[in-house]
């Protein structure tokens, strides 16, 4: 069922992760001593993995009988998997800052978290599958990436003041890194796979319902 309606999901994925580039961006902005400090890192993001990944593309190409017009496309998981990484290790560093303000604010922080990386991961793992990783091995990857919060979680409680430094180009460079993933990736394949099944409707439905549901769980877990 799932395998039928990947490309579907991918398109409900691009929502979620242009929610959270918007939201990463924001908070970069806000965290940020200045906006062109902030801006700039987001601009850094978006330029150091565009080229990273068109002078080092992946060896992993997935071959997608849906769309004619592209046999040989590649929906880049690396890309996304980078971003996440840098995304939980921001997240990290802010669960550890909730902590040391106090318990309940690093409960309510933690739940916060928890229900943005559920709702993310299981768009990772639509992109993952949809990239032509198994499920086994989207799920390892899946929960590989979910452990690089503990780095971020673990450097910000031993030292805080240093860690501090990192968040707003940790959010930066996430949010620039996602926006690749979206623009590049995500909605260009979303797409094609429209215009080769014409349903068209289909994909803007699952890309909105991907916005929406995001946006909802921003909204009742801010951070």
């Amino acid at each position: 069922m799932v395998e039928r309606h990947l490309s579907l999901l991918v398109s409900f994925s691009a929502g979620v992760f242009l929610v959270i580039a918007y939201q990463l961006g924001i908070e970069a902005l806000e965290h940020s001593h200045t906006f062109r400090f902030g801006l700039l890192w987001i601009i850094i993001g978006v330029l150091t993995v565009w080229l990273l990944f068109k002078f080092l593309p992946s060896s992993h190409h997935h071959h997608d009988e849906t769309l004619e017009t592209h046999p040989h496309s590649r929906l880049d998981a690396r890309r996304i998997m980078v971003s996440d990484a840098l995304h939980n290790l921001g997240d990290g560093i802010f669960l550890a800052a909730s902590f040391a303000a106090g318990s309940s604010l690093g409960i309510v922080a933690a739940l916060s978290i928890f229900v943005h990386e559920l709702v993310q991961e299981m768009s990772e793992f639509f992109v993952l599958r949809q990239a032509g990783y198994s499920a086994r091995s989207a799920l390892v990857l899946n929960f590989a990436i979910s452990a690089t919060i503990l780095p971020g979680a673990l450097g910000g409680f031993f030292l805080l003041e240093n860690f501090e430094i990192l968040e707003v180009p940790l959010l930066g460079l996430a949010s620039g890194a996602f926006l690749v993933v979206v623009f590049h990736d995500l909605i260009p394949h979303s797409v094609r796979a429209s215009r080769h099944s014409r349903f068209y409707w289909r994909h803007l439905l699952l890309f909105l319902i991907g916005v929406v549901s995001m946006s909802i769980v921003n909204i009742l877990t801010a951070h």
